[in-house]
């Protein structure tokens, strides 16, 4: 049995029983072992969020909003793909409902994609100054963040959860429900709008944006296991 201890660093939390382990305990009535689960994936979860929602008003309500559907659902996890595929795709939706629900589209048609793409580039609010006369990666990393939130949704989105992330092709299209081409075509045109605003190669830089850790990890954290909710078992769930 793996004992749930006080919070650690990251990388400890990654230690011990793999994510499906870790769910077949939570599944078994162990819920305080969720919380090794969100401290797993809470850089992840708020990178997805963040992309969607482009700004910080809303993120930390939508994460445990995405935390608390997935837990009420995790009969429905079957193990087809792992689980951080599945929460991500989990969060985008919560993010991509909240912004309906503010009354912005979040989605375009492949025409409007395309014209969207052939404009004058990212607006001159988004051109930051040349990185080579900025002190540091953290100031780099800001001036990437600001770029990259004033890049169109769906490319943000790719961006920030490919090149971000680090998510492979095939999971991060998973999450946004796209075609693995389709996402592949967004991840290059969102490259080429920053380069164009950043006047450099974006590429290693771009893992070191949007941290999420600290306060802001324990306190989504603390909020979700204080709403956790008994687990939806399989018969409770809606048939499609």
């Amino acid at each position: 049995m793996w004992v749930v201890t006080a919070a650690g660093s990251a990388r400890e939390w990654n230690l011990g029983p793999s994510d499906e382990e870790i769910v077949d305990l939570v599944r078994g009535g162990h819920a305080a072992a969720y919380e090794i689960l969100m401290r797993r994936h809470n850089q992840r979860v708020y990178r997805a969020v963040r992309a969607v929602l482009a700004d910080e008003w809303d993120v930390e309500d939508v994460m445990q909003e995405a935390y608390l559907a997935a837990y009420r659902h995790l009969a429905s996890f079957a193990g087809r793909a792992r689980f951080s595929t599945w929460l991500l795709r989990i969060a985008v939706n919560c993010a991509i409902d909240r912004v309906r629900r503010a009354g912005r589209s979040v989605a375009f048609d492949p025409l409007q994609e395309e014209a969207l793409f052939l404009e004058t580039g990212l607006p001159a609010c988004a051109r930051a100054r040349d990185p080579e006369q900025e002190a540091g990666d953290r100031e780099l990393a800001r001036l990437l963040e600001h770029a990259i939130d004033h890049l169109p949704p769906v490319y943000r989105a790719a961006y920030v959860l490919r090149e971000v992330d680090g998510m492979t092709p095939s999971d991060a299209a998973r999450c946004l429900g796209v075609e693995e081409a389709t996402l592949n075509t967004r991840v290059h045109r969102a490259r080429r709008l920053l380069r164009d605003a950043l006047g450099r190669e974006v590429g290693a830089e771009a893992s070191a944006a949007f941290r999420f850790d600290g306060a802001r990890c324990d306190r989504v954290v603390a909020g979700v296991l204080a709403a956790l909710p008994a687990p939806v078992s399989a018969a409770e769930l809606p048939r499609p």
